[in-house]
């Protein structure tokens, strides 16, 4: 199915994830064709049937739970319960559940999407990571809200920006620098006096001084792969994908 890639790692089976691609869908240029995003200017109807399609050709258990994403630290924990729970949409970066068919979801279009799960498949997350959030530790807080020894935890990469495409300014740097000095070996200064930064090396090592050292993935490059997936630094206006994580009924 060109619309998905499933997730390449050591997950047990009933863990199902992966990620969309911009392919199968009914978005006009420039979102074409799989954009799921409703914030990105498309016609609500479209981006619906969107979804549908993508819940569909999956197999979906249940809707996605979508988040209201904020480059933060923020974690949702799924499902939702108590009054007003119903229909809300989280205001986080991050979700994790242990309950078979409830379906955790981020959006991406180069940001690092983290997919996570214990060895025995009883709890799993998703976590949106640019580095914004790398740096404000979404993937810590994503972990601690696994409760999980992280030497239990595997891990899964899917696609992002790569270094070479990803250009930040000083700034970016020291906001990593401040609170670990080794991250020092994810950047590289460029000729115009501006760095290269390695996001899936930031993520490597966020999660490794954690304690998790089963990870998978960090190969694909969003920005070079323009008929697959979207990129908002190669496009400007363009859509998003969606990294979906679920527990199928055992």
């Amino acid at each position: 199915m060109n619309s998905w890639l499933w997730a390449d790692w050591s997950a047990p089976l009933h863990v199902r994830a992966g990620v969309s691609t911009r392919q199968g869908g009914v978005s006009p240029p420039p979102l074409d064709s799989l954009n799921l995003g409703l914030h990105v200017g498309d016609v609500q109807a479209i981006v619906l049937e969107n979804r549908r399609r993508l819940a569909e050709a999956l197999g979906l258990p249940g809707e996605p739970v979508w988040l209201a994403q904020e480059h933060g630290s923020a974690v949702a924990r799924l499902p939702l319960t108590g009054l007003g729970s119903a229909g809300r949409v989280p205001v986080a970066d991050a979700a994790v559940t242990g309950h078979a068919g409830v379906v955790c979801a981020v959006m991406t279009a180069d940001c690092l999407p983290v997919v996570l799960c214990d060895r025995d498949g009883t709890r799993i997350g998703v976590a949106h990571a640019g580095w914004r959030g790398l740096a404000g530790g979404v993937l810590e807080a994503t972990l601690a809200a696994l409760a999980i020894e992280p030497v239990d935890v595997i891990v899964w990469l899917g696609p992002a920006i790569s270094q070479p495409h990803f250009e930040v300014g000083v700034e970016v740097r020291e906001a990593f620098l401040q609170a670990d000095a080794g991250a020092e070996g994810a950047f590289s200064e460029n000729a115009r006096g501006r760095w290269q930064a390695d996001l899936y090396a930031l993520a490597r090592r966020r999660l490794a001084l954690a304690g998790v050292s089963e990870i998978f993935g960090g190969e694909l490059c969003t920005w070079s792969a323009p008929h697959t997936f979207f990129s908002h630094r190669r496009d400007g206006h363009t859509g998003r994908m969606a990294t979906l994580v679920w527990l199928e009924p055992r």
